[in-house]
């Protein structure tokens, strides 16, 4: 065997069972509809897969807060100052609309980029991609057990795919005018 190869075979992973790998597709199931992980699951690029699996729990986070701040903007809840701004969609042109609308924008383009910049690990000692206490927040992880911790990083992405689900459902049903709230409301509309 030669060094190549057996470098490329210790930088492989077996997709099927990693974290993340749940019902409803079972534990011998791997979920990747348009191949992303390049070549057969059960041989992954551990580089690659660890990008994909990064990504994943990113756009989960972003997802579970787009679908908190869009429920709540839709319950009536605002910040003071704007009241007057319309919940969905339309929340978008009416800031655009005014001074201190873009000025809000701003600050939610410049949040955005200081969480890439601020969300890594700094110190080399994370667990696993994503995971971004830099040895400040514990809130008593390191004392639990590999298995309770498995079953909350199964959590955490299964939670995040829902809500990577949710947003995409709520955003599509406020297009077609279709409510999917309780109620019968939909966001942006007068």
């Amino acid at each position: 065997v030669s060094t190549a190869s057996a470098n490329s075979a210790l930088n492989m992973v077996n997709a099927r069972k990693e974290i993340g790998v749940t019902a409803p597709l079972g534990n011998s199931k791997y979920f990747d509809p348009m191949m992303l992980a390049e070549g057969d699951p059960a041989g992954t690029n551990s580089v690659s897969f660890d990008d994909l699996r990064h990504k994943e729990l990113k756009h989960g986070r972003m997802a579970m807060l787009a679908v908190v701040g869009y429920l709540t903007t839709a319950a009536g809840i605002r910040f003071p100052g704007a009241e007057d701004v319309p919940d969905g969609l339309a929340a978008f042109p009416a800031l655009w609309a005014t001074d201190d609308g873009r000025n809000v924008i701003g600050q939610m383009a410049a949040f955005v980029l200081v969480a890439e910049f601020a969300n890594r690990d700094w110190t080399g000692k994370a667990e696993f991609d994503g995971d971004y206490r830099n040895g400040q927040l514990d809130f008593g992880w390191d004392k639990q057990t590999d298995e309770w911790k498995i079953k909350k990083r199964n959590i955490e992405l299964n939670n995040g795919r829902a809500a990577q689900m949710g947003i995409l459902g709520l955003v599509v049903h406020e297009m077609m005018g279709n409510s999917i709230l309780p109620n019968g409301y939909l966001p942006g509309q007068v």
